[in-house]
Order: structure tokens, then sequence, then C-alpha cells
């Protein structure tokens, strides 16, 4: 057996299958939680300040990894968002925030990601004056580009932040609002989660409803089950943004699961923020197996250091997963997603045909016959 290689059995059908990472690599996958200011290359924030003469406290590319410390586990979430204020230094310019949404694209499909949601908040990129919808147009065409150049499709999700104010949260309300069917196709509630609850933000989020959006909710990771009650109940979430105490709470545990509620998990993540004290102790597996509409996603690729075939890697080394197991998750992401629904049918049929095969070519597991 190869280096990279584990042995697993798959429950359903009782054959032994053995899985690289490379296998993971070419797996058709989805992204539907991913920070465009947490996924930078780092080889792009390092030369933007130097470019612009933007001062990030460091002397070279060294130092910059050491004071982002992608990777790095950190004491709380309000800690692991530290690393966010060097990055946004170099992203409050046009030109800079199309770079960033293309060469993310460009990363995407090197690891055959077929379609991603990329978040972020517009009103944190205004320091040098850009204006709001210049901002999020110039994602947008930086993520046409990319489509255009690479093939990988993508939207974007604007967020309110919890910590700032509800009134700005309205301001992104109205912004994704006007971009609605131009390129944004959700609205999110991020930030800091303790303290700052989620009923705080109704306004943006009746603003948001009343106009059909698609809304996504940080909730339940640096807080408890009422955070995602409030999620759910409050603001009328579609889909919830890690969920990973959800467990603590078993009538809303099964609420969401009757409601087919998906679950944005971001496994590395979850470690780094202090959610989850450990991989074995995190609640991923536990929701698959219950049934629940279970996502696998990077949340921030430089911050965490990760992509979406690590994330994958790390769930079959820990949990076992089996190919159905494997194409359940690739399924539920393609069901959660943002698209809509005459695009998205062909997708998911695409993307299990596509699944399928991969399985057939390199393992020669048949999963049309579980």
């Amino acid at each position: 057996m190869q280096k990279n290689e584990l042995a697993r059995t798959s429950k359903r059908s009782g054959q032994k299958v053995e899985l690289t990472r490379e296998f993971f690599e070419k797996l058709p996958k989805y992204d539907l939680h991913v920070h465009l200011d947490g996924s930078l290359r780092l080889e792009t924030v390092w030369d933007i300040a130097k470019r612009d003469k933007i001062d990030l406290g460091v002397n070279s590319i060294e130092e910059l990894r050491e004071a982002i410390s992608p990777g790095k586990i950190h004491k709380s979430l309000n800690d692991y968002l530290k690393g966010f204020e060097l990055t946004l230094k170099v992203l409050q310019t046009e030109e800079n925030l199309y770079r960033a949404a293309y060469e993310l694209a460009e990363d995407c499909a090197k690891e055959n990601i077929l379609y991603f949601e990329v978040r972020y908040s517009p009103i944190l990129h205004v320091q040098k004056g850009v204006s709001l919808p210049a901002i999020l147009e110039a994602v947008i065409e930086g993520l046409k580009a990319g489509q255009r150049d690479f093939g990988v499709k993508s939207g974007v999700i604007v967020c309110g932040i919890r910590n700032i104010s509800p009134d700005i949260s309205l301001r992104m309300a109205e912004l994704a609002v006007a971009f609605k069917n131009r390129g944004v196709v959700g609205f999110d509630l991020a930030g800091a989660e303790y303290n700052y609850p989620a009923r705080d933000h109704l306004e943006a989020f009746s603003l948001i409803l009343s106009n059909n959006v698609n809304v996504t909710i940080h909730a339940g990771e640096a807080y408890g089950p009422d955070s995602i009650h409030q999620a759910l109940h409050y603001c009328g979430a579609h889909r919830i943004g890690h969920g990973v105490r959800l467990r603590e709470d078993g009538d809303l545990l099964n609420y969401v699961n009757d409601h087919r509620i998906p679950l944005e998990m971001c496994l590395q993540s979850n470690i780094q923020t202090g959610a989850v004290k450990n991989i074995a102790e995190h609640p991923f597996k536990f929701y698959l197996d219950l049934g629940l509409r279970v996502t696998l996603n990077t949340d921030n690729r430089l911050i965490t250091n990760t992509s979406m075939t690590d994330e994958m890697w790390l769930a079959y080394k820990t949990f076992s997963l089996s190919p159905q197991d494997i194409l359940d998750l690739t399924m539920n992401s393609a069901k959660a997603s943002f698209i809509p629904f005459e695009e998205k049918k062909y997708q998911v049929r695409d993307l299990k045909r596509k699944v399928i095969g991969l399985f057939k070519s390199d393992t020669g597991v048949d999963l049309k016959l579980f």
C-alpha cells in the first residue's frame, strides 16, 4: 500500500476500497462556505502589499506567514478572526478584489471544484473610498473571468456583520437585493457570534426574505443551539454555517433534519477556532449517520491552510467514510447550493454521474449497485 493510502470497507457493499489523496483531488466537488478575505494566496497578499506600499508590519513573506499563522490553533473564534486584519489591508481597491476573486476561481478549478459560493462583506473594503456597488461588481467580474478561463461556476453571498451594527447589516442586505440575479445568490450574517445575537439584525433579514433572497447564517460555532434557533426561527435561514453545537439540542437537531436544512461544516476551521477540541470529537460523522444534509467546505483557504481536497481527505481518514458516504456528501452540497432549481437539477444529475464514474474507473466500485 502506498504511503498516502488507507484501506476502507464500504458498509453497504462489503468491498474493500483503497483511496488516495489524489482521488479526492480528482473528485468533483462543491464549496459552499468560503470567505474571500480568508482565501487569498499568501504570495498575492505579499505582492499587493509591496506594489501598493501597504504596511503589513512585516519585512518578508516568511514574516507574513508567521503573522497570519495559517492553520494555527487559536484560543477562540475572535482570536482566529485577527488574521483577517492583514488580508483586508490589501483588499481595498477594485483591482485587488478582482484579482482575489479570479485567483480563487483558478485555485478551485485546479482541484476540480465545479461550483463554489464565495462570501464577504463589502463594508469591510471601503477604506480607500470605493463605493459599495463597485466593490461588489469587482468581485463578480473577477468570478466571471474565472469561469470563462477555468470553467468553474460560482456565486456571491453578501455578509452582514454581527459585531459591527444592525444598521450596517441592513445596508448590506440592500446591496444584496440590488444585485440579486446579477451575481449575488445569498445573504449571510458573519463575524463574532458570542454576545452578538442574530435577532438584533431582524430588519436586514426582513428585507432579504421579502425579496426572496437565499439566507445562510453562521450559527452554533462559538455559541450554543439558541444561536441556531435564532438563525432559523427569527431570521429564516435556509442553511446553517457550521452548526457544530446543534447536537446539544436533540429536538432542534431533529427539526433541522426533518426540514432538510443543510449544515456547512468546515472541519479544520472548527478545530482552529475552538468550536471543537479535536477532529475525533467533531460531530460531522454523527450528523452524517443521522441523515442530516451535511456538506463539507473550506471556510478560509489561507487562514485555515486548507483546500476542499484537504477537507475531504481528512474526513475520509478520520471517520472511515464509505464510497456511499462520499457520494452522499458531494450530492448534499449540490442539493444545498443556491443555484436555481431548473439549473440545479441538471447539475445534480451530472455530478452524480461524474462521481459514480470516477469510483468505477479508479477503484472498480460500482455505486449503482448500492
